[in-house]
């Protein structure tokens, strides 16, 4: 479970990004986190495993506060995994390697044991035919399901996706939003930030709907796109039809 209560993020005292969020995210349930540009979103995920600091507020996960200086992020970091709009790939490396890396370094797997888990998890997003191909040598969509093979490697309890098709033309958006689909309801904790409105309606179980820096209204996902709570929110839909 992810708590967060009273966040706060600001930059300088004229850039102010977070305002008193307070948040509890179930267990194993998938969050689509949408707004317009600028609203705080990717702020707001990137603070819950410490990329971003906040200034003031908590964050736990499962009971131990993330942002106290004495909790290990590495620790923190192996149980909430992230994947990235632009991949972050290790550009040197085939496909299977940058999923088996961590597994070899952090976890200490043999370099067979990690080969096969690897192999594995590189075939259920689709790209068992591809454990060799280098970064440069993958469509983007291909380099989005890689990372995610990357991220689940480390069994996390929570998965954080940042704009994972914003980098992606139309056909490669539909790979990997196949493959989030496939990961939700698995029993993972799913927090993505999307513009995908079709996503967030079909396959999340709640919709938290974020404006100029604050959570305006968190809904199950049928409810939020039928009976939008806030004005805000009603003008953000009115808006993406």
């Amino acid at each position: 479970m992810i708590k967060v209560e009273h966040l706060y993020k600001e930059y300088s005292s004229n850039v102010k990004v977070l305002f008193d969020i307070n948040f509890t995210f179930e267990d194993g349930k998938t969050y689509a986190i949408i707004g317009s540009s600028g609203g705080g979103k990717s702020t707001f995920i990137r603070c819950l495993n410490m990329l971003e600091v906040p200034t003031e507020g908590s964050i736990y996960l499962d009971n131990i506060k993330v942002n106290d200086p004495k909790t290990k992020l590495e620790n923190v970091r192996e149980k909430m995994g992230m994947v990235f709009q632009n991949f972050n790939l290790f550009e040197h490396m085939r496909a299977l390697d940058n999923v088996t890396y961590a597994l070899k370094k952090v976890k200490k797997m043999s370099k067979e044991e990690a080969d096969a888990k690897g192999t594995k998890l590189l075939q259920e997003v689709g790209l068992g035919h591809r454990l060799d191909a280098y970064p440069h040598q993958m469509s983007g969509g291909e380099k989005q399901r890689c990372a995610i093979a990357r991220a689940l490697a480390m069994n996390p309890e929570v998965l954080l996706f940042d704009e994972p098709t914003s980098a992606l033309d139309p056909e490669m958006t539909s790979e990997v939003l196949r493959v989030l689909q496939k990961l939700s309801h698995t029993g993972m904790t799913m927090i993505v930030v999307t513009h995908e409105m079709n996503f967030a309606k079909e396959v999340a179980d709640y919709v938290i709907y974020m404006d100029k820096g604050k959570i305006e209204e968190c809904s199950p996902s049928k409810e939020f796109f039928e009976q939008p709570k806030s004005e805000r929110a009603k003008a953000f839909l009115a808006n993406m039809i």
